[in-house]
Formats: C-alpha cells, structure tokens, sequence
C-alpha cells in the first residue's frame, strides 16, 4: 500500500490537507469517497446541514461526510493547486502544479458553492484575504487623506495668524492720533 502524501491538519480555515511529501503536477492526491445517493436524497441531507455533496451528475451525489473520506479536509481556494476530476463515476483530487512540502492542498469548489455557502465577502483563501486587506489599507489611507484636506480647509477659513481657535484682531493704527 503506497504511502499518503498528505496529513490532515490545522488550517487557518479549520482542518486541511497538508503535503508530506512534494507532490508533482498531475499527481492523483485523494480520492473523494462516500456513499452514492440520488437528488432527492441528496437535497434532503444539504437542507439538514450536510456540506461534504459532491454532485458528479445531476442524478448522482457523493455524501463524503463519513471521516475514513480523507479528501473531504481538503479546503477551497480561488486560487487553488489541485483540482477535482471524475473518472469512471469516481472523484479523485490532483495537483494542478508541484506543490511543496507543508503546503496546504486546496482546491476550487466551484462558484455555486462560493456563492451560497462560503460568500464572497467571507471566502478565507489567501488571495481573498489579500484582496480584503489591500481594500482597507486603500480605505484607511482615503479617510486620513480626507481627514487631512478637511484640516487644511479649516485652516484656511481661519486666517493665516489664527492659531489654536482664536481670533486674531490686527491692530491698526490710524492716521493722525
């Protein structure tokens, strides 16, 4: 029996599939197992909660909710290293590129899912987290921008010797006293 090349561990997201081992590209990882059940069955056991379906067809899902399914830890990323195909009414995981020892094994699933269960805006792969943070630093450094033209507005609108909220008064002498 050949060795696994990946363990299940702590992810950022929760458990994940991490490589013991360099995989190289094309390489089959995992195979995604689980009882067969039909659509019905099969809206009827997501309606309760379950979210490892696998829909090969749409007569025919994968429940990978049993634990002995290892693939069912590997985790989603928009910007993923392997992928999931289906050969012979089989799903199996491999890399899309040579992945790296501790690497964490991730792939995309799809946009129905993105979209209904994970959510745009709470999609936790690295290349949404990014993208997260590059848009608040962009909106942080905008309000200080604001912020800052705002003072010199009111700075303005001051006079040039007012300083601190007062109001200076120039003295003016008049002609002839």
């Amino acid at each position: 029996m050949p060795r696994r090349s990946f363990r299940v561990g702590r992810s950022f997201t929760g458990l994940g599939l991490f490589a013991v081992r360099p995989i190289r590209t094309r390489e089959k990882i995992a195979e995604y197992k689980g009882p067969r059940v039909d659509a019905e069955e099969a809206v009827r056991r997501e309606r309760r909660g379950n979210r490892f379906l696998y829909e090969i067809n749409p007569r025919v899902t994968i429940d990978g909710s049993p634990r002995s399914n290892l693939a069912r830890y590997a985790n989603h990323s928009c910007n993923p290293n392997a992928e999931s195909y289906t050969y012979g009414g089989r799903v199996f995981i491999r890399a899309l590129r040579n992945i790296k020892l501790e690497e964490e094994i991730t792939y995309d699933y799809g946009t129905d899912y993105l979209k209904n269960v994970i959510g745009r805006s709470r999609c936790q792969c690295n290349r949404c987290r990014r993208r997260r943070a590059r848009k608040q630093r962009e909106a942080r450094t905008l309000k200080k921008r604001r912020a800052t033209r705002l003072a010199r507005l009111r700075r303005r609108k001051r006079g040039p010797l007012a300083r601190n909220g007062e109001k200076v008064v120039a003295a003016t002498k008049k002609s002839g006293e």
